[in-house]
């Protein structure tokens, strides 16, 4: 579980904005651009090289 304060002060790497993030199916996501961020072991991976794309987390959530 990732801890509130911590919710609050991420934001994503992927926007120049650095808009923040949320927590949807287990991962961070960001809510301007779309991307998300896995969770690994309670530690958010906030890597644009670990971003998921927007439509691979929508196919991924229409799969369940």
């Amino acid at each position: 579980m990732i801890d509130g304060f911590l919710l609050e002060v991420l934001a994503c790497p992927k926007c120049d904005s650095r808009p923040p993030v949320e927590l949807k199916n287990g991962r961070l996501v960001c809510t301007v651009c779309g991307f998300g961020y896995p969770i690994v072991d309670g530690i958010p991976q906030m890597l644009i090289e670990e971003a998921i794309d927007p439509k691979d987390l929508e196919k991924e959530n229409a799969g369940e």
